[in-house]
C-alpha cells in the first residue's frame, strides 16, 4: 500500500492522471496540506488529553491501560477518523451537505450541529477561565499560594504557609484523611473567589464579571482567527497547534528534575495487569479514544471538506490519530511528575493529590506550581498551554457550524457574507455562555459536558456507519475512495468499517448505559429536574435523526411507503465530487438546474481564465478570496 501511495502526486493525486487545478474556487481550500494536518491535530488534541487521560490511565491500571487503549485506537479510532475525513473530502461539503449520499439521514448532520453547538458554548467558558488564571498569574506571588486572604476559611492549610511548621506536629497526613480533610488555598480560591460558588444549580446568583470579560475575550479571539474562514485559521494553527508541545516539553523537563517526580511517574505507568480483565477498563479506553478524536462532532467532516479532492486523507488520518494519542501519553508524564513532587512534599500518597477535569486544571496542578521557584512563570506557561489547546478545538467547532449554514444556503449572497455568519454565530455563542459565568455556572457547565456530548455522539456515529456502509453501500463507498485516492481503502479498514467499528461503538453505548451514575460535583448531588434537563439536551441531538427521516420519507415521491423509503435513501443526483472535472464514471455530469448550482468548473487555460477574471466583477469566496461570477456553471 505504501508503494501505491508513493506513486501518487505530492498531494495524493491519482497515479498517472493528468495534472488538474484541483481547487474549489467557490468554497476555498487550505493553503497547503500542513495547515489541514495542524488544524486537525489542534481539533483532536484538546483539554481532555491533559486533564482526563492521565487520570483514566492511573485509575485503570497504569501501564496496563495502554494495551486496551491502543487496541481501541487501531480498531475503532483510526478507522472512524479515516471514514469521516474521506466522507467530507469526497463531497467537499460540511456535515449537512455530505448527506446527499442518503438524504433521509440528513438528520445525522443536524445532530452533529446540535452537539457542536452545546460543546462550543461550554468549551469557550473553560477557555475563558484559563484566560482568567493566565491574567492573574502575572504577579510576583500567585493569589492561591497562602491562606491569608479574605476568602480563606479556618480549614485552609497551605503548603507554604508560615505556620506550617507549627502544624507539622499535627501530622499533615492526618489532615488529609476523610475525617479531617485538608482544604488547600487553591481549592478555596477556585470555589470561593473565582466561582463564588452558589449552593444549588438553580441558584444562579450574580454574573461573575471577571469571567464574563474573559468570555468576551475568548470569543473575540476565536472570531478574529476565523474571520476569513480556513484561510485565516490555517495560518493561526502554525502557532496554536505547535506551541503547546513546546510548553509541555518545558514543563516535563522541569518536572522530572524535582524530588518525588519519579514516584509520580511510576504511579502513572506501573501496570496492574489484573485490571485488564475488567470490562470497565476496556469501556474507558474505548470511550476515551472515541471522544478524544472528536468523532461524530462534525468537525472532521468540515475540516476535510476544504482539502483538495486528491489529498491523501488515508495518510493524514493515521498521522493525526497517532499524534493525538501520543500527546495524551506525553501529557501524563508532565502531570504526574509535578503531582509526584507535590505528594512527596506533603508526605502523602499520589492518589491523595491526583484529580481530573477542572479539579486538576484549576486546583491540584496550580497548587503544585506554587512549590516551584518562579511559580508565576510556570503558571503562565501552563494556562497559556490550556488556552491554546482549547482554542484549537474551538476553531473547528465554530467553523463546523458556519460551514454547515453557508453550504446549506449555498447561494452567492451568503458566501460573500460568510464573515457576518461567523460573527453572528460567535455573538450567539457568547450570549448563550453568559449563564455559565454565574455563581452556579460550573454546575451547568458540568451538566452540559456530561450529557450534551455523551451517548448521543455514540448513537450518531453508529448511524453514520450504518448509513454509509449498508444504505449507500460499502462497494459504492470503496469505489468513491479509489476514485479520490487512486487506491481502495485497505482490507483492514473495509472490515473495520463494516463490522468491527460499529460493534465497538455499540459496546461503548452499552457500557455507557450500564455504567451510568447520576452526575455530582464534589459533595453536591444534582436534583432530578437538572438531570432531566441533561437528558433532554442529549436527546435534542439524537431526535433530529428520526424527525428528519420521517419528514424526508413523507416528501419523497412514490405511491407506496416502500417506494418512498427507497427514494428517500437513494443518493441524490448532485452527490459526488464538487468539481466537474472530478466527476467521471457514474458521476459524469448531467446538466440540469438541480445539479448546476452545486457543481463548479475550472478554466481549461488557467492563465487565460485569470486574465478574463480580472476584468469581471469579483465575488467574495467563502474563504475570503475573490472569484468571478463566470466560475460557476
Amino acid at each position: 500500500m505504501a508503494d501505491k501511495c508513493s506513486e501518487g502526486l505530492l498531494n495524493g493525486a491519482v497515479p498517472g492522471e493528468r495534472g488538474k487545478l484541483d481547487k474549489s474556487v467557490k468554497r476555498g481550500n487550505w493553503g497547503n496540506q500542513i495547515e489541514f494536518v495542524l488544524t486537525s491535530v489542534g481539533y483532536a488534541v484538546g483539554l481532555g488529553n491533559v486533564w482526563r487521560f492521565p487520570y483514566l490511565c492511573y485509575r485503570n491500571g497504569g501501564g496496563a491501560f495502554m494495551f486496551p487503549y491502543f487496541i481501541m485506537l487501531v480498531f475503532c479510532g483510526i478507522p472512524l477518523f479515516f471514514m469521516e475525513l474521506s466522507f467530507g473530502q469526497f463531497a467537499s461539503q460540511g456535515c449537512l451537505g455530505v448527506w446527499r449520499v442518503s438524504p433521509m439521514f440528513k438528520g445525522v448532520g443536524y445532530g452533529m450541529m446540535v452537539v457542536s453547538t452545546y460543546i462550543g458554548i461550554y468549551y469557550n467558558v473553560v477557555i475563558c477561565i484559563a484566560f482568567y488564571y493566565f491574567f492573574v498569574s502575572m504577579t510576583r506571588v500567585l493569589p492561591w499560594t497562602y491562606c491569608s486572604n479574605a476568602w480563606n476559611t479556618p480549614d485552609c492549610v497551605g503548603v507554604l504557609d508560615g505556620n506550617l511548621s507549627s502544624r507539622a506536629a499535627l501530622n499533615l497526613t492526618r489532615l488529609l484523611n476523610t475525617t479531617q480533610k485538608r482544604t488547600s488555598p487553591s481549592e478555596e480560591y477556585w470555589r470561593r473567589y473565582v466561582l463564588d460558588l452558589s449552593d444549588d444549580i438553580g441558584n444562579l446568583g450574580e454574573v461573575r464579571l471577571p469571567l464574563l470579560g474573559c468570555l468576551g475575550v475568548s470569543w473575540v479571539v476565536v472570531f478574529l482567527c476565523l474571520i476569513k474562514g480556513v484561510k485565516s485559521s490555517g495560518k493561526v494553527v502554525y502557532f496554536t497547534a505547535t506551541f503547546p508541545y513546546v510548553v509541555l516539553t518545558i514543563l516535563f523537563v522541569r518536572g522530572i528534575t524535582l524530588e518525588g517526580a519519579l514516584t509520580g511517574i511510576m504511579y502513572y505507568l506501573t501496570p496492574q495487569w489484573d485490571k485488564i480483565l475488567n470490562a470497565k477498563v476496556w469501556g474507558d479506553a474505548a470511550s476515551q479514544i472515541f471522544y478524544s478524536l472528536g468523532c461524530a462532532w462534525g468537525g472532521l467532516i468540515t475540516m476535510a471538506s476544504y482539502n483538495k479532492f486528491h489529498n491523501n486523507c488515508y495518510r493524514d488520518s493515521i498521522i493525526i490519530s497517532i499524534t493525538n494519542c501520543a500527546t495524551s501519553v506525553y501529557a501524563g508524564f508532565v502531570i504526574f511528575s509535578i503531582l509526584g513532587f507535590m505528594a512527596n512534599h506533603l508526605g502523602v500518597d499520589v492518589s491523595k493529590v491526583a484529580d481530573h477535569g477542572p479539579g486538576l486544571a484549576f486546583v491540584a496542578y496550580p497548587e503544585a506550581l506554587t512549590l516551584l521557584p518562579i511559580s508565576p512563570l510556570w503558571s503562565i506557561l501552563f494556562f497559556f498551554m490550556l488556552i491554546l489547546l482549547g482554542l484549537g478545538t474551538q476553531f473547528c467547532l465554530l467553523e463546523t457550524l458556519v460551514t454547515a449554514i453557508v453550504d446549506e444556503v449555498g447561494n452567492e449572497w451568503i458566501i460573500r457574507r460568510k464573515t457576518f455568519v461567523t460573527l453572528g454565530v460567535a455573538v450567539a455563542g457568547f450570549l448563550l455562555g453568559i449563564p455559565l459565568t454565574t455563581q452556579a455556572g460550573i454546575y451547568w457547565l458540568l451538566l452540559m459536558d456530561n450529557y450534551a456530548a455523551s451517548f448521543s455522539l455514540v448513537i450518531i456515529s453508529c448511524i453514520m456507519c450504518v448509513a454509509i456502509m449498508y444504505i449507500y453501500g460499502h462497494h459504492n463507498y470503496f469505489k468513491d475512495i479509489e476514485m479520490m485516492l487512486g487506491f481502495p481503502p485497505p482490507l483492514f479498514f473495509q472490515i473495520c468499517w463494516r463490522f468491527i467499528s460499529p460493534a465497538i461503538i455499540f459496546f461503548i453505548l452499552v457500557f455507557t448505559v450500564i455504567q451510568y451514575r447520576p452526575i455530582s460535583y464534589n459533595d453536591y448531588v444534582y436534583p432530578t429536574w437538572a438531570i432531566s434537563i441533561g437528558f433532554l439536551m442529549a436527546l435534542s441531538s439524537v431526535i433530529c435523526i428520526p424527525i428528519y427521516a420521517i419528514y424526508k420519507v413523507c416528501c419523497s415521491e412514490g405511491d407506496t411507503l416502500l417506494e418512498r423509503l427507497k427514494n428517500a435513501t437513494k443518493a441524490s443526483k448532485d452527490w459526488g465530487p464538487a468539481l466537474v472535472e472530478h466527476r467521471s464514471g457514474r458521476y459524469a455530469p448531467a446538466f440540469s438546474p438541480s445539479t448546476e448550482s452545486h457543481l463548479e468548473v475550472q478554466p481549461l487555460q488557467p492563465e487565460k481564465g485569470r486574465s478574463e477574471a480580472a476584468a469581471a466583477s469579483p465575488v467574495q469566496g467563502s474563504n475570503g478570496s475573490a472569484h468571478s461570477q463566470d466560475s460557476r456553471l
